[in-house]
């Protein structure tokens, strides 16, 4: 019998011939910790496992993103704690600046096809899209696998996305991702791998679009096989490849010929409908950002949109690029630039506004076009404030327009 890439991944991982249902206990490749969260992971260490060492400490990384920089006292004398911690133990930190967890592990190639990659965060689940298994964990999981080194799974099912045909122009992967949102629904895939087919001719940005939103399914992992486009740059292992006796849970399949451009409406992120069902809804504020849709494709959609034009009056567009990598990009060639001229403000490269702690909070009267992944009530400030999801060309012809609208229509 054939194996899924997360039964080959994870019988890999435990030496072992392993299928959907099994239960394995692994040493993950890479263990990632955000500034909002190792806080507490420390605390877990030492207070409730009375464990002062880490059992691999080059395994682990730091990342300050999610509140960076610090917007309070406490939040900085938190990170100063995490600061410390890594120096004492010698684990890798990405600092204030460098970008959000999920595109520095791609960009530095820590993620990498094959491995696991395990994450105090539930969008972990973005390292498959170089072909890892990546998904996310609590405090306390995280915890033990920095005392033991070894962490516990159940091999998850495997639900197949078979992609046919090519974006029109106007849509592109935030689109299908919430196409599959809207017809998977948000526990539709729950504790299952979403696996994509048909995407060797994809970019990668577009590849991190699907793998972060696999979680809004409610996925354990989200897996774009290695194959085509990006091949050269993340090398798959020999083991890894996709098996065609492979059995799956279920398919489906997805024409991007017909694919219309898509928007999340408020509450629930399978909430979508398409463009033209809520365009004309008028909107306070634009983000363009996190680790779904910050990166430089993503600025460079909306600059092409915005090019020469100015953001509607009484509308802020806020840009958050997904790393200092992404913003470099985007510096370089005048796509920021483009971006500033036409009225956007910008803000350090990181998670931004998407928790709604910082650099934009969402008041009570507020509606915003977001490029992020969630909008649950107050997930960016205020309760009664309104979330729609969308693309990044959705998000600049919304901004230009001062409400939704249809980025074919410009």
């Amino acid at each position: 019998m054939g194996q899924t890439l997360s039964e080959q991944i994870l019988s890999h991982a435990a030496g072992r011939t392993v299928r959907s249902g099994d239960f394995v206990v692994i040493e993950p490749d890479v263990v990632m910790s955000h500034d909002s969260l190792t806080p507490g992971i420390i605390k877990i260490l030492r207070q409730e496992l009375g464990i002062e060492k880490v059992k691999y400490p080059e395994r682990l990384v730091f990342s300050m993103d999610h509140v960076a920089p610090a917007s309070t006292v406490g939040t900085a004398d938190a990170q100063n704690l995490v600061r410390r911690f890594a120096q004492e133990h010698n684990i890798r930190l990405f600092e204030v600046g460098r970008g959000i967890c999920h595109q520095v592990l791609v960009e530095e190639k820590i993620a990498m096809p094959g491995k696991v990659v395990i994450g105090s965060d539930s969008h972990s689940t973005s390292y498959g899209a170089v072909g890892a298994f990546g998904t996310g964990m609590g405090s306390t999981d995280v915890a033990l696998a920095w005392a033991t080194g070894k962490t516990w799974l159940r091999v998850p099912e495997t639900l197949r996305v078979t992609v046919k045909g090519r974006f029109r122009i106007g849509v592109d992967a935030k689109d299908l991702a919430l196409k599959l949102c809207r017809e998977i629904t948000i526990d539709g895939a729950n504790y299952m791998t979403v696996e994509y087919h048909g995407l060797d001719w994809l970019p990668l940005s577009n590849r991190q679009t699907l793998a972060s939103m696999a979680v809004e399914m409610g996925a354990k992992a989200g897996i774009v096989p290695p194959t085509g486009v990006i091949a050269d740059d993340f090398p798959a292992p020999s083991w890894l490849s996709i098996d065609p006796e492979a059995v799956y849970a279920r398919t489906v399949v997805v024409n991007l010929n017909d694919l219309e451009p898509q928007v999340s409406v408020p509450h629930a992120v399978d909430n979508v409908a398409d463009v033209s069902d809520v365009a004309g809804t008028k909107v306070s504020v634009i983000f363009i950002g996190t680790c779904t849709n910050g990166r430089y494709e993503d600025l460079r959609i909306a600059a092409d949109i915005l090019r020469g034009k100015r953001v509607a009056s009484g509308v802020r567009l806020i840009i958050t690029p997904a790393s200092s990598r992404e913003l470099n990009r985007a510096a370089i060639d005048g796509t920021l630039s483009v971006l500033l001229e036409a009225g956007a403000t910008l803000t350090t490269p990181g998670c931004g506004m998407c928790m709604g702690r910082h650099q934009g909070t969402l008041g009570e009267e507020d509606v915003c076009l977001s490029t992020a992944n969630r909008n649950f009530k107050g997930r960016m400030g205020s309760p009664k404030a309104r979330i729609y999801l969308a693309s990044p060309a959705v998000a600049a012809a919304t901004a230009l327009k001062g409400v939704i609208a249809d980025p074919r229509e410009l």
